[in-house]
């Protein structure tokens, strides 16, 4: 299975008892709407919701941390996903939160997952069905989880990047956000970035019909950045999410895979001991 997969395919797969799709959309915190809400609202037929907020740490106060392999075991079993299942993920903007389950997914060892170009958005233009309403309970089953540390930072490796340059931080944050002149979604946090992080907004991922760009077009846009393969890369963003669209982006384009700083910006920002620049 391809890593990006077309509404085509999808289509023809779907009912498949070796496949699940699931919604891993996402909503910014000063964002209108909720993935609950949309979720019922419309979504692929026969689509269980990845909820990112619950298949997490539940002992930290950050958003969304990668949760232990136990529990992450525990609640894919529970939503349906063997070590056998072919995943899809697909979200209701596009290309924002999809990524950050197929990132999940492969952190735990498994590989048979993809994102689904265009999301939702490019699902009902093609034309595809859409159900409403409330979902049934998935079936469970076992999960055996295959932890692969190398794919996840933390703030002890981020500070460590900064102190001695042997990584390229790469933040998908929009460059308001980045440079310190625009606003956090999240009160009380500060804007501005790491000292010689890069800034590849996540924007720069999709093209004007949400769809992903192809290999050629996203090796320039991480060239220009300065990530070419030489040098190993550690992605981030507000809380960990776009951070995984940067990392499946440099995937598609050809280029050695990053780690994600799961804690991203709102982590960093928030310590007192780490420096923020502004550039603005």
């Amino acid at each position: 299975m391809d890593m990006l997969v077309t509404t085509e395919w999808l289509a023809g797969e779907l009912g498949k008892p070796d496949l699940v799709v699931f919604d891993c959309s996402t909503f910014l915190p000063n964002e209108a709407g909720n993935k609950h809400d949309a979720f019922r609202a419309a979504r692929i037929p026969g689509a269980r919701l990845f909820d990112i907020d619950r298949i997490a740490d539940d002992e930290t106060d950050l958003p969304h941390m990668v949760p232990t392999p136990a529990k992450f075991a525990r609640m894919v079993g529970a939503l349906g996903v063997a070590n056998d299942t072919r995943v899809v993920f697909y979200d209701q903007h596009g290309l924002r939160g999809s990524p950050r389950g197929w990132w999940m997914m492969r952190l735990f060892g498994h590989d048979k997952v993809a994102v689904l170009d265009g999301g939702l958005p490019a699902w009902v233009k093609d034309g595809r069905p859409v159900e409403t309403g409330e979902a049934p309970a998935p079936a469970a089953t076992t999960f055996v989880p295959d932890f692969r540390a190398s794919m996840l930072a933390g703030i002890g490796d981020v500070k460590r990047i900064v102190a001695d340059g042997s990584a390229l931080v790469i933040d998908a944050r929009a460059k308001g956000r980045f440079d310190g002149s625009a606003a956090e979604p999240r009160a009380g946090l500060p804007s501005g970035h790491m000292p010689g992080a890069a800034n590849v907004p996540v924007s720069e991922m999709a093209g004007p019909d949400g769809r992903a760009k192809d290999p050629a077009t996203l090796r320039a846009i991480f060239a220009a950045a300065g990530a070419t393969g030489g040098k190993p890369v550690v992605t981030s963003c507000g809380s960990g999410v776009t951070a995984c669209v940067l990392a499946f982006g440099m995937v598609r384009a050809g280029l050695p895979e990053p780690a994600v700083y799961d804690g991203s910006w709102t982590e960093w920002a928030s310590r007192p001991e780490t420096i923020k620049q502004k550039s603005a």
